[in-house]
């Protein structure tokens, strides 16, 4: 008997070995053939020191001030000149409330709408004037989003009611709307 006969196993493990290699050789470069092919073999990327590489930052350096004005407006058609600088006026935020309804039955829906330049995110809490002063209507709200808002509430109260709304952070108001209940 040879020594291959008395050892099967390692002789079978042997010949799996040399397939796989074998296998795993052709494949490898039938892959890199067909990538090369496809054009989907990478360029090579810049290294740190190649002498290709083109990054080019200056020196920074000191600069003067300017003497003219930062910003040159266009001239007036008029011809005259302005001797005062131009101010810029930011728009005071208002807060503008409408109602939907003039009149409802008691419990009826009123739609109340508005705007609020510049309170994107606020929240506005609905009041109701009651015994003299302003109160929270319940805990009725709406919140401001791309410069508007919308709510509705509901009353029971008859004769005529007067609604607004303010923000609850910086107790900025509305103008009254006034609804009847009949």
């Amino acid at each position: 008997m040879s020594a291959d006969e008395q050892r099967p196993v390692v002789s079978g493990l042997l010949a799996l070995v040399g397939v796989a290699l074998a296998v795993g050789l052709v494949t490898g470069l039938a892959v890199l053939a067909g990538a090369h092919v496809l054009g989907l073999g990478g360029g090579h990327a810049a290294v740190a020191g190649d002498p290709g590489a083109t990054m080019y930052l200056p020196k920074p350096q000191k600069t003067k001030a300017s003497d003219g004005p930062s910003i040159t407006l266009g001239s007036s058609s008029t011809g005259s000149t302005q001797t005062s600088s131009p101010s810029i006026h930011k728009p005071k935020k208002r807060i503008s409330l409408q109602s939907g309804e003039t009149t409802v039955a008691p419990m009826g829906r009123i739609d109340l709408t508005g705007t609020y330049p510049g309170g994107e995110g606020a929240v506005l809490n609905v009041q109701k004037f009651s015994n003299g002063s302003w109160q929270d209507f319940y805990s009725i709200s709406a919140s401001v989003t791309n410069g508007t808002f919308s709510t509705y509430i509901q009353t029971g109260t008859p004769g005529p009611n007067r609604f607004r709304v303010i923000d609850s952070d910086t107790q900025l108001t509305s103008n009254e709307v006034k609804v009847t209940i009949r």
